[in-house]
This record gives C-alpha cells, sequence and structure tokens, in this order.
C-alpha cells in the first residue's frame, strides 16, 4: 500500500466553514492511480487588492495629466516687440499692432503672449506682439 494525499475542499463537519481545509493522506491500493490535486483559485488578501486599486487610479491619473498636457494651446508665435508710449492704451497698442484682428481679439492676444491679467499697461513696457494668424 502507497498514501497520497487527497484535496477534498468540503468542509467538514465540526470544523469552521471558513477556513479551508488541509490535504488528508488517504490509502492508494496497488494498481490505483493517486489523483493530481484540483488547482486552487489565486485569492487576493485585502492589502493586495488596495495595491492594485491604487496601481489602477494612479496609472489613470498619470494618463489623465498626460493627456491634459498635450492638449493645451501651446504657446503663440511671437512676430515682434513693441514698447508702450506714454499714456497709450493695451487697445490703442492692438488697434495699431494687430489692424487685421477687431480690438478685444488683439487685446486677448497680447495679453495671453505677454501672460498679463489685466489691460494695464505703463509707459515704457515692453509688451511682445503674436503673429497674425
Amino acid at each position: 500500500m502507497s498514501a497520497a494525499v487527497d484535496w477534498e475542499l468540503a468542509p467538514t463537519p465540526g470544523r469552521m466553514p471558513s477556513r479551508i481545509a488541509r490535504p488528508q493522506l488517504r490509502l492508494v491500493l496497488p494498481g490505483e492511480r493517486a489523483v493530481k490535486p484540483a488547482q486552487l483559485a489565486t485569492r487576493i488578501s485585502r492589502r493586495g487588492r488596495l495595491v492594485i486599486t491604487l496601481t489602477v487610479v494612479a496609472a489613470a491619473l498619470t494618463l489623465g495629466v498626460l493627456l491634459a498636457t498635450s492638449v493645451m494651446a501651446s504657446a503663440p508665435q511671437i512676430d515682434h516687440a513693441t514698447t508702450v508710449s506714454a499714456g497709450q492704451t493695451l487697445s490703442e497698442v492692438a488697434a495699431a499692432q494687430l489692424p487685421g484682428l477687431p480690438i478685444n481679439e488683439g487685446v486677448a492676444r497680447i495679453q495671453f503672449a505677454n501672460g498679463l491679467n489685466t489691460s494695464q499697461v505703463h509707459a515704457g513696457q515692453s509688451l511682445l506682439i503674436p503673429a497674425m494668424p
């Protein structure tokens, strides 16, 4: 006679049903073949699920940031620079330097090219003028 492992996974009476039964030895008669145990399903612990979740979220955020930065508007092409004269407003600069555009669009493009938050300029200030579209 020989001994082999019996992989019976059904809980036996008197044991806690939440625990997996340990393999038991069983006798194998001569001429009988030992059966290979069934593969157990992979179980992931709570920490493992957390790591997988955080990895997926980090990958999604990284992809989102990469897509957002690639879609952003590129910097405007600068044609030349000009200096603001005394008493001159940004609207007057836009009308003189970008005559093919409406004044409000010219002002917006000059503000964007120079990183200005307001339309206030002062005498002697140098402004970058974007190229015409």
